[in-house]
């Protein structure tokens, strides 16, 4: 068969052990080798790849073979590191590709006594690599093997590798092992008769060169073995007949001598007796086309018969690039590449443009022109020198000009005095005056007589005092006292370095980098006076910000490293944020700060992130300063107590383990392991439930993660049952991968002494798709089939759990223990008695009205986490426990817990802020948060990111602002949303306050909420904060109420001490805009305005979004019209909807728990009129109204009092700041500048948006400035992307199956180039994206929305109402985003072509047929598309 040749080398190589290097242009651009090797290491080949090997060589075994597939330029490029010793006395094979078809590479190897392979043809690939092999071996050495990309005998089959080494290798000696493997130094590759020339050739042979050679009747050799270059070997082959001979290498470089020549005459004398020749000509073949080889060949031959032949006379085109298609591409490839890493490395280059923007000067900036020698930081840092250079000598001639005062200007005086002045300007390191300089330029050029003023114009580009910068790679962190960052530091210069690195953390376990691999910032702090910071722009832009700023003011050298992990150039902006979090989180890159000048060094260093890597720790160990660090930050000092203690954990561990053995050994029974994968906590809980059992049956029961069953002990158990659930798309749980992993590719496990059984938890309706079905319990069928292969006898057959059965995953359960039980003998044993399982309910009564153990277990700092009681009841005082789900699975593996840390969101009546109230959220969210602000879909801010011992502080930071947190989350009703309505400020101050008396009218009145957070004094209190919530008129209550007997208790006069079953949610209306989405809340309060007074409202009931996926008992629900009530006694009409949800909705089951299934399970007239028994009157036919949107409107208007009003667009409602959008400072900059006395406040909306309000003209210019300044003016977005919405979901909501937040903008990215093209832009379309089916973007009312189902797939519902008034329906199950693309742009495009005036796209499918229009939410899973 004709395979290429790095297929047939890789076929050796294979089947040697050893490491293997692959060296590649660019991450992104792969070697041909690459898919070949998967494990290998790979090395870019701009950075020294032999230093690396080098490197790795020095601390690997001796006798270890080492691979690297490398190009002839990267060997070249490489040559001063062959010099080292190491590489003479080492295994190392290079299999080097001459792309570029320039054997002048070969020839440079000549005078480093390694052996040189040359072959010509795929077989020959293979052969030689196999000869490499052994000759490495046998000398101990390196070896170089060079093949090009040609196509030379390609018909030519090869073999498959029998084996690679010589089974008498060590008695052979070298030419013994070539004629083995029947290879020859030299080669004749043609046949002719009596010849009288020779060529000897050292390049890639063709077919035309053979024949042209032939038809001259001339002898073509071919150089197999370059070096040794063994003369007699070439010598013995040569027949007597033959009197020229002319040495002939391929290069596409001009030369004046020859290698080849040399490399013949340097021992030609010696055997000069074997063969004479009259003449021996040397000369070079450049770029040849196929039908211009027999002129070349003729003019040589011609040449070399003459009577005075000339020597290195050149063949064809030289000095020009000569590459296949293949290797065009790849450098096309590796152009875009470093384009793509350009514009990664632009979210540090355009922040510190951002920092300075006047006079930054980065002295190798990279552009399309000067890719190469110029974008080298040593370059840059030779041009800073330089400039320094030409500066100096402007100061001296500046200074003796001032002396002399020779100068023939229109104005001396005015120049003397600007140059003195500029003078000690930059003497004295002072900022320069640029229109100064341009003064002193314009007064020198009228000195038209004079030396020193042209003198001084020569120079005057150094007038400018710029802030220099170099940005570097991270290879600048090799053989640091040698490269240029030593230099640096050495300097003293007043130069800052940005050192980018972008390796991924992910990677670093398997990058042999790390061997050489230094890390600067420690070698730049133990040198001493340089200022170093490491930061990383996707875990902290505010922390870059700060470095930025402290390098450019630090009088001396600075750098700053910089993270940018990705495995490839092309890689999403998620992808790096999810690397740089593992790699920060784990300590990997620490972010810190650290100046030498500070002479307090508790102060002088600056750590930024809670984790440090070992070398990191040791250097602030001395001195104490990692003591006084860890007493500032809880986190750092529970990180390094874990990290210190985990020797001591393995110990307890060991004695637990023996401890409970013992224990076991009193039981009579046999054995059992019971071993759990679980994400959502069931499978965990079956495990669990099997143990009690086993145990109370008199079984050996142990229970745990799959993770931590060791798959090399397995073989030792005698019987182990598995328990997993299922997570993504047929995905084994977290706890269980590991495992699975083992499991999967172990190659010799034998399991024929264990008894086995296995139990999946699935849905067998989760995955509609035929295509999809093998999902179902794939984890527990993959297991079982694996465990059957190995030999396991079965227990038990598997057994499969499925939520669709009447009963849940426990009807197959039941049917599958029963069977375990009778296997192990113990089915006639009395089981133990299950314990009833603690319901919300349970939690509710036994919380002493929402107290529970949070109080104590705010104080446990051995755990970021609280009790899973206390996160249910934490919900009701606002609060969420979370952990960073992008970086679980590596805090696992590390054997640390989760990243724990908590959502806060307030309780926020009417969406309003004061200015004042705005800067604390923004000072709690960088000083307790993760440094941004969500604005969420109910109008109301959330901070995300508060670890557990800044919860007390941030709560009490929010109070201080009479802002609090009760009641925004839990079985109660939450915060109460309004219309933005910037258009009418009298309607929206009526409904502001309805919406708040609402809000507190149906507040809780438990004193919890005080006690816990509020009572007593805080460290973190500032002066006057408890007086402020302790004179508070509203909010939280104070003191409990006084009963019989003089008894203070707490008292719930309307939700009892069990509230209600579920969330309850209100909102307000103001039509024409819904902008609320009224439909769907338990409430939705519709205003009717009669002349700018709201008379009463139109009251919806029983809407809510919350649904399961594939459980056709829950649904999405639009809300019931139960008629008008007028203003006054709205709130009444409320409580008394709300007082018949707590009594008669269903607290046996929260998934059935919400107000939609109460009233639909009633009636809707039945449920009216228990509201109606409560109330004092009846509900009235509802008043006309019309609804014609439910998105926000943005840019500036003003209302009828002349106050000016702002929407801003914040997408997905993510306040924080990037490169581009600098959205959170400059929402902080207006917000400092209207708490100046001004009038203003904040808005938000329930599109997650927000309004700069109640602007004066006065103050107008200034806030457009600032939105100008800080990007939050712009609002020219497609309309499709002004309109869309997505929940949080990823890394932070434990409940999402999908990303949402991060990935729609990205998603609406590659919609909008289509809709641009059919003329769309400006059509709104209302897109929302969910993580999960819990509704929190309300999806189920958006024109098109795609909700979660696992990472990377989503339902697609289609057909909902424009203005938010009819449910959408699913159109496909679990597509992904080509899918996605590939559904709705065609259905974009037909939109476009077909649609009627003013049709919505929503409306437009329900027309044409696409989908089904959903009219009440009980059918919303009717009707759905077969094809789906």
């Amino acid at each position: 068969m004709s395979v290429y040749q790095a297929e047939a080398i890789a076929q050796i190589v294979s089947a040697v052990e050893g490491t293997v290097y692959v060296t590649q242009p660019s991450k992104a651009v792969s070697s041909s080798f690459s898919t070949h090797f998967p494990d290998a290491q790979i090395l870019i080949e701009s950075n020294d790849p032999y230093s690396s090997v080098q490197n790795y060589l020095e601390s690997s075994p001796q006798d270890e073979i080492v691979t690297v597939t490398t190009t002839g330029a990267t060997v070249f490029k490489n040559l001063p590191f062959f010099s080292s010793k190491i590489f003479d006395s080492r295994r190392v094979v290079s299999h080097i590709e001459l792309d570029s078809f320039d054997f002048s590479i070969v020839t440079s190897l000549r005078d480093l006594n390694f052996p040189v392979l040359i072959s010509q043809s795929t077989a020959e690939a293979q052969l030689f690599a196999s000869l490499a092999y052994n000759l490495a071996v046998k000398l101990n050495k390196a070896i170089f093997h060079f093949y090009t990309p040609a196509t030379y005998k390609a018909e030519t089959s090869i073999k498959s590798s029998q084996g690679v080494f010589l089974k008498n290798l060590e008695d052979l000696e070298v030419d013994q092992i070539a004629k083995e493997l029947n290879v020859n130094a030299f080669e004749i590759v043609n046949k002719v008769s009596n010849a009288k020339d020779a060529i000897l050739y050292l390049g890639q042979l063709t077919k035309e060169l053979v024949d042209a050679s032939t038809k001259e009747n001339t002898l073509l050799i071919s150089v197999k073995v370059y070096q040794p270059f063994e003369v007699s070997s070439l010598l013995s082959i040569i027949p007597s007949n033959v009197e020229t001979l002319s040495l002939v290498q391929q290069s596409t470089t001009s030369t004046s001598f020859s290698p080849l020549l040399l490399d013949f005459f340097s021992s030609y004398s010696k055997y000069q007796s074997l063969k004479n020749f009259t003449k021996v000509v040397a000369a070079t073949f450049g770029y040849l086309q196929s039908d211009k080889y027999e002129s070349a060949v003729s003019n040589l031959l011609a040449n070399v018969r003459s009577a005075s032949p000339v020597q290195n006379l050149t063949f064809g085109k030289v000095n020009t690039e000569l590459t296949t298609k293949s290797s065009k591409a790849k450098l096309e490839e590796q152009a875009k590449a470093i384009s793509s890493a350009y514009v990664l490395e632009q979210a540090y280059v355009k922040l510190l443009q951002q920092v300075n923007p006047s006079n930054l000067h980065i002295l190798n900036e990279y552009n399309a022109e000067n890719i190469g020698l110029e974008t080298n930081p040593e370059f840059g840092y030779g041009s800073f020198l330089y400039n320094q250079e030409q500066q100096q000598e402007l100061i001296s001639l500046v200074f003796k000009s001032i002396q002399d005062n020779t100068f023939q200007t229109t104005n001396n005086t005015a120049l003397i005095e600007l140059l003195t002045k500029w003078l000690v300007q930059v003497r004295e390191g002072g900022v320069i005056d640029k229109k100064s300089v341009e003064e002193i330029v314009n007064l020198l050029k009228t000195d038209e007589t004079t030396s020193t003023s042209s003198d001084i114009l020569s120079l005057a580009e150094y007038f400018a005092v710029n802030t220099n910068w170099l940005v570097g790679s991270d290879a600048w962190a090799y053989d640091l006292g040698s490269s240029g960052v030593h230099n640096l530091i050495a300097s003293g210069k007043n130069i800052n370095m940005l050192v980018i690195d972008s390796e991924p953390y992910g990677e670093k376990s398997k990058s042999i980098n790390g061997f050489r691999k230094k890390d600067i910032g420690l070698y730049a702090m133990n040198y001493g006076g340089c200022y170093v910071a490491s930061v990383a722009i996707y875990s902290s832009y505010t922390q870059v910000l700060q470095a930025f700023i402290e390098a450019e003011k630090f009088n001396g050298p600075s750098i700053v490293l910089a993270y940018l992990p990705y495995n490839k150039e092309t890689d999403s902006t998620l992808t790096i944020l999810q690397e740089t979090k593992k790699a920060v989180d784990s300590g990997y890159w620490p972010l810190y700060r650290y100046d030498p000048t500070i002479e307090d060094e508790s102060k002088s260093f600056k750590l930024d992130s809670s984790n440090l890597r070992k070398q990191l720790q040791e250097f602030l160990e001395r001195d104490n300063r990692l003591t006084l660090l860890a007493a500032k930050d809880p986190s750092l000092s529970r990180n390094l107590i874990a990290n210190a203690g985990s020797e001591a954990k393995d110990k307890q561990k060991k004695i637990a383990d023996e401890s409970y053995a013992q224990l076991l050994q009193g039981l009579s029974g046999p054995p059992l392991t019971v071993a759990f994968a679980s994400d959502g906590g069931n499978a965990e809980a079956v495990a669990k439930k099997v143990n009690r059992q086993a145990l109370g049956r008199g079984l050996k029961s142990i229970v745990l993660a799959m993770d931590d069953l060791s798959v090399e002990d397995l073989p030792n158990e005698t019987n182990v049952v598995f328990i997993t659930s299922t997570s993504g798309q047929g995905e084994f749980p977290t706890n269980g991968k590991q495992f699975w992993d083992g499991v999967k590719n172990t190659t010799d496990l034998d399991l024929a002494a264990i008894k086995y059984s296995v139990f999946g938890l699935g849905d067998s309706q989760y995955w509609p798709r035929k295509e999809d079905k093998h999902y179902y319990n794939k984890p527990a069928k993959d297991l079982n089939a694996k465990l059957n292969i190995y030999g396991g006898v079965e227990l038990a057959e598997i057994g499969l759990g499925d939520d669709q059965d009447p009963d849940g995953y426990n009807t197959g359960f039941n049917d599958w223990i029963a069977k375990i039980w009778t296997a192990l003998g113990v089915d006639n044993v009395e089981g133990v008695e299950e314990p009833k399982p603690i319901t919300n309910e349970d939690m509710k009564i036994g919380s002493n009205f929402l107290r529970g153990t949070i109080a104590e277990g705010l104080q446990d700092q051995s755990t970021g986490a609280i009790s899973a009681v206390d996160q249910q009841l934490t919900k009701f005082h606002g609060i969420y426990m979370q952990d960073d789900r992008d970086i679980r699975d590596e805090r696992k593996s590390q054997g640390l817990e989760p990243a724990y840390a908590f959502m806060v969101r307030l309780r926020l009546p009417g969406g309003k802020a004061t200015p004042a109230q705005y800067l604390k959220m923004d000072e709690l969210a960088d000083v307790r948060g993760n440094g941004t602000i969500k604005l969420t879909t109910r109008a109301t801010f959330q901070l995300h990111g508060i670890v557990k011992h800044d919860l007390k502080p941030a709560i009490r930071g929010m109070n201080s602002a009479l802002l609090d947190t009760l009641a925004a989350c839990g079985d109660v009703n939450r915060n109460v949303m309004i219309s933005a309505l910037p258009q009418n400020a009298k309607v929206h101050a009526q409904i502001s306050d309805v919406g708040t008396l609402i809000s507190e009218h149906l507040l809780p009145q438990t004193t919890a909420y005080h006690e816990i957070w509020l009572q007593g004094e805080d460290e973190s209190d500032k002066p006057g904060d408890r007086e402020t919530w302790e004179t508070r008129k509203v909010g939280p209550t104070k003191k409990k109420t006084l009963v019989a007997g003089n008894a203070l208790v707490d008292y719930e006069p309307l939700y009892g001490p069990t509230y209600l079953p579920r969330k309850f949610k209100i909102v307000i209306t103001v039509p024409p805009f819904n902008d609320v989405d009224v439909y769907a809340h338990d409430i939705g309060l519709i205003a009717i305005v009669e002349d700018n007074i709201v008379t009463g409202f139109n009251l919806l009931a029983g809407g809510g979004m919350g649904s399961t996926h594939n459980n056709k008992k829950t649904y999405p629900r639009a809300a019931s019209m139960f008629g008008y009530v007028s203003k006054d006694k709205v709130h009444i009409a409320c409580e008394k909807i709300m007082l018949v949800q707590r009594d008669f909705g269903d607290r046996t089951n929260r998934k059935h728990a919400r107000l939609k299934y109460t009233i639909d399970d009633l009636g809707v007239e039945v449920f009216k009129q228990k509201v109606e028994d409560l109330l004092d009157f009846k509900f009235e036919e509802p008043r006309e109204f019309k609804i014609e949107s439910n998105v926000d409107y943005f840019g500036w208007t003003k209302d009828e009092l002349g106050f000016n009003h702002f929407t801003a667009f914040i997408e997905n409602g993510r306040i924080e700041d990037t490169v581009e959008l600098p959205q959170k400072t400059g929402l902080k900059k207006i917000a400092q500048y209207l708490n100046g006395g001004r009038s203003g406040e904040f808005r938000l909306t329930g599109n997650q948006h927000l309004l700069i309000s109640n602007v004066e003209d006065v103050d107008l210019d200034h806030i457009k400035s600032l939105l100008s300044e800080y990007k939050l003016s712009n609002t020219d977005f497609s309309a499709l992307r002004l309109s869309s919405a997505a929940c949080v979901a990823f890394p932070t909501c434990g409940l999402a199956m999908a990303e949402s937040e991060r990935y729609l903008p990205e998603l609406i990215t590659k919609l909008e180039e289509s809709l641009e093209d059919y003329g769309l832009r400006h059509d709104s379309i209302v897109m929302r994206m969910t993580g999960c089916p819990n509704g929190c973007a309300r999806p189920w009312l958006a024109e098109v929305a795609l909700v979660g189902k696992a990472l990377g797939a989503y339902n697609l519902m289609l057909g909902g109402g424009h203005h938010g008034e009819r449910l959408n329906k699913i159109y496909r199950y679990s597509i992904k985003e080509d899918e996605i693309l590939d559904i709705l742009k065609p259905l974009f495009k037909r939109w476009s072509l077909e649609r009627e005036d003013g049709e919505h796209f929503g409306d437009f499918c329900v027309r044409v047929g696409v989908i089904k229009p959903t009219l009440e939410g009980r059918y919303f899973h009717d009707d759905i598309p077969e094809e789906a």
